[in-house]
């Protein structure tokens, strides 16, 4: 059941709540990336080549270069598709509350790659400000027991602040971390 969803240029964020656990709610929250332009047009053009390449193969003449092309054009095609496996569909944060989190990564492809990670091992969901030469984006990451560097939550996209917020009170929720403080605490160091 969709409780809430909110909507930006690049991004879709869905929160689903509802699916009853043996001792919780099950708390989904998805950001899907809008109908991308640059992926249909990977796809048009993996096809546009591969249908080149047949028409151009089947050119009449014995000693025809149209062969060589099309082959060169089939592989393009290949490249592209090959290429086309590794863009992000959505990418999900599925909150169990008993047992732990579950982040899923879905790709164009079809495949998905999906991580769980204990909630008893889980200290702190923060919410960090990247600084690079070329943008400012913010993140949602974890403090993990045990590991020295933090865990990204959406390792592939950047949503937006406003989509990231109710994760993260969500995810504090579960661990039990005052949310009222840790503003509080922000506001504080960085005003």
């Amino acid at each position: 059941m969709v409780s809430s969803s909110l909507s930006d240029k690049r991004y879709i964020y869905i929160h689903e709540s509802g699916s009853e656990a043996s001792r919780g709610v099950i708390d989904i929250h998805h950001v899907i990336i809008k109908g991308s332009r640059a992926t249909s047009c990977l796809k048009g053009l993996a096809f546009f080549l591969v249908g080149l390449a047949i028409i151009i193969y089947y050119l009449p003449g014995k000693d025809n270069p149209g062969r060589t092309l099309s082959w060169s054009c089939l592989l393009s095609g290949f490249f592209v598709m090959i290429q086309s496996r590794k863009f992000v569909k959505k990418e999900s944060v599925i909150i169990m509350p008993t047992f732990g989190i579950q982040l899923e990564t879905q790709y164009l492809s079809g495949k998905t790659v999906s991580r769980f990670i204990p909630i008893g091992k889980i200290l702190k969901p923060v919410l960090v400000e990247c600084v690079t030469p070329v943008t400012c984006y913010w993140s949602l990451s974890l403090f993990l027991r045990g590991e020295e560097q933090l865990t990204l939550v959406f390792k592939e996209l950047r949503p937006s602040m406003k989509m990231l917020v109710p994760i993260w009170k969500a995810l504090c929720g579960v661990i039990g971390t005052d949310q009222s403080e840790m503003i509080t605490e922000e506001h504080v160091v960085s005003g």
